[in-house]
């Protein structure tokens, strides 16, 4: 491959602007006070906190659903209509000028502390400005870190555009003072699983609706549910996704328009607490005394963050010719709208597709591509040879698409240099030679605590490669289906192909349904590195580019790996009904002496998210089933199905799967 130059590289952050460099040369105070004048929808005056509140309670809606839980529970209308007004009175923001100029003035103060700069793109805020005024607007914001839930509220009260809305876990308000903090800066506070609760839910839709409806303000969530403790991508959740939509199904709007925004960090405040929870630590409470503990963290430096807002997505485009809206005029708005599976699919497409979007302009850091070949080296790895391999996968990285922060105008090493020692609790250089860095505790210690403080190093480590794993992706599944596939064909590397990503669908995203456009972008891919060539259907390795071939399917090893060791701890006898409490423990305890044993070699099949996914994919591929027992589920494993998906994994069985000339 030829080299790229450093213009590449510089060119691609030209509309980035440092929003941390005006408040590190005048008054925090000032900017927290200056006139604020952001442009409404419509340039209509949104109404009150109280007024929209009381929109919520007297809607057709919530009265039509009031009226059929008094009638299923017995209760009188007016006790159901006193719980729904308590649920929405314990759920709703109330947002304040006053409290969001506090919030501007203290994070002035903690970002300068944090963060070297914080780069957004301003192309994108003006594509945002303009879009609040003609439509309602979703933010849809990826989730790594708890400064997610401040910087955008920040950017936006810096920019003079409507202060957003913001869906909170209900964790958050129990903390005493910044949860009210929270509340009166836009926060409105949800749970995070609300099951059969047909009241809770149908307040909760109509106020999410009732904000979209009336263009309130721009409503922000996290279509990922929870925040990642992997830096990867999660799968997405259809709840507020659907809500949010609903509005446009049912003619009430004209468009709403999705706002991809892509957060990336060079560093992650919560980089061992994230580890740890992997490794089973549970997670602290959430409180405002473990809150002002972590202040040590200010004394830390964090590197830069960049955040790029994304063109807005039309729900109107989208829909055209794929959901019939006449079908919600049989209905009157005012009544449950009940999602056809045509509309589901929607719905799941539209989020896959914008978290995709999110991952697409992410602005990785130096460290992320460094990570790969330190985790692919664990015993440790020449400097020079590090130097090699990060500069070669730099220009891979680029050939793929990636948007990439490195410093032009400083040596390669230096960059380098600075991102190690910016890293220094999970990597450090002696004597020319690089190896991550474990915990260290008092006195000797067990064999699983020694694996356990490995596993953290390699764990922490592993989720800031997590944060460029989707730009090779692709390659990295043609090239492991190639190497695995019945034959060279395209229809075989296809059908391989399609299997592992059907295998991998919860690990990482992929659109529904763009199985060939998928497969199409990897080959591109590999094509364009001069690692592949294709002629007469048939997939080739060049000789001269192998060494891309094996690196990109040693990326996705320690997948392949937790998923094989997995597949064979179900396959014991001992396995046949479980809890995925149960499932986790003892699928750890085996890992763990397999690891100390050397049967298997990857720490990272210690991350129990890995092992959920392992346990989701079988239930989505009909290899173990579910069901509800004494408020738990419960799991029941088929050894026949789960020994097939195994050898299929391994190569040893010919996926059945459509067949790439049929698509």
């Amino acid at each position: 491959m030829e080299p790229l130059g450093k213009h590449m590289l510089r060119a691609e952050l030209e509309s980035f602007f440092d929003i941390l460099e005006e408040r590190r040369q005048s008054s925090d105070i000032s900017h927290a006070l200056r006139t604020f004048s952001a442009q409404p929808y419509h340039e209509a005056t949104p109404p009150s906190v109280k007024a929209l509140n009381r929109m919520v309670l007297e809607s057709q809606f919530l009265r039509y659903v009031i009226a059929e839980v008094a009638a299923e529970s017995g209760e009188p209308p007016e006790c159901v209509k006193e719980e729904a007004a308590g649920i929405l009175d314990k759920m709703a923001q109330n947002l304040q000028l006053s409290f969001i100029r506090l919030l501007g003035f203290s994070l002035s103060k903690i970002f300068k502390r944090l963060f070297r700069s914080i780069w957004v793109n301003e192309d994108g805020l003006a594509r945002l400005q303009q879009a609040i005024q003609e439509h309602p607007v979703i933010l849809m914001p990826n989730h790594r870190s708890y400064i997610d839930f401040l910087v955008l509220s920040y950017i936006m009260f810096t920019y003079d555009l409507s202060i957003p809305v913001i869906a909170a876990g209900i964790p958050l308000m129990g903390m005493s003072l910044i949860g009210e903090i929270f509340r009166r800066s836009g926060a409105f506070f949800i749970r995070r699983s609300i099951g059969s609760d047909k009241l809770y839910w149908a307040v909760l839709s109509e106020y999410v609706r009732t904000i979209v409806r009336t263009g309130f303000a721009p409503v922000e969530f996290y279509v990922e549910g929870l925040r990642s403790r992997t830096l990867k991508s999660l799968t997405p959740k259809l709840g507020l996704m659907q809500m949010v939509l609903e509005p446009f199904f049912k003619g009430e709007v004209y468009d709403v328009l999705l706002v991809p925004v892509s957060i990336s960090y060079d560093r992650v405040l919560e980089e061992t607490l994230l580890a740890h929870e992997l490794l089973g630590v549970p997670k602290p409470k959430e409180t405002t005394t473990g809150l002002l503990k972590a202040r040590k963290v200010l004394e830390d430096d964090y590197g830069c963050m960049h955040v790029c807002f994304g063109k807005p997505v039309s729900a109107r485009a989208l829909a055209q010719g794929r959901v019939n809206r006449g079908q919600f005029n049989l209905v009157p708005r005012g009544l449950p709208l009940n999602a056809s599976a045509e509309l589901q699919e929607f719905v799941n497409g539209v989020a896959h597709l914008l978290v995709r979007l999110q991952e697409k302009n992410m602005v990785l850091s130096p460290w992320s591509l460094m990570t790969f070949t330190l985790l692919q080296s664990p015993q440790g790895v020449d400097w020079d040879q590090l130097t090699h391999k990060t500069l070669w996968l730099r220009t891979l990285a680029l050939r793929f698409g990636a948007h990439l922060n490195w410093p032009a105008q400083l040596a390669d090493s230096e960059v380098m240099s600075d991102s190690l020692a910016l890293h220094h609790s999970i990597a450090c250089r002696e004597k020319g030679r690089v190896q991550l860095v474990e915990e260290v505790g008092p006195g000797p210690v067990t064999q699983e605590e020694a694996v356990f403080r490995k596993a953290s190093a390699v764990l922490m480590c592993a989720s800031y490669r997590n944060q460029a794993l989707h730009v090779f992706t692709r390659p990295a599944l043609v090239a492991l289906a190639m190497t695995t596939a019945a034959s060279p064909r395209k229809e075989d590397v296809f059908r391989r192909f399609c299997f592992l990503q059907e295998l991998f669908a919860n690990e990482l995203i992929f659109i529904p349904g763009h199985a060939v456009q998928d497969f199409e972008e990897g080959c591109d891919g590999l094509q364009q590195c001069g690692a592949l060539t294709i002629t007469d259907q048939t997939l080739r390795v060049t000789e001269e580019e192998q060494d891309a071939i094996i690196f990109l399917t040693a990326i996705l090893q320690p997948f392949i790996e937790t998923y094989e060791v997995v597949c064979r701890i179900l396959c014991e006898e001992r396995f046949q009904t479980f809890s995925e409490k149960s499932f986790l423990s003892s699928v750890r305890d085996a890992v763990i002496k397999l690891l100390i044993s050397g049967e298997v070699r990857s720490y990272e099949c210690l991350s129990s998210n890995t092992q959920k996914n392992v346990l989701w994919a079988l239930l989505r591929m009909g290899a173990v089933s579910k069901s509800r027992v004494a408020e738990q589920n419960e799991y029941r494993v088929s050894k026949a199905a789960v020994r097939r998906i195994w050898e299929t994994l391994g190569g040893r069985v010919t996926p059945q799967v459509m067949s790439y000339s049929r698509l």
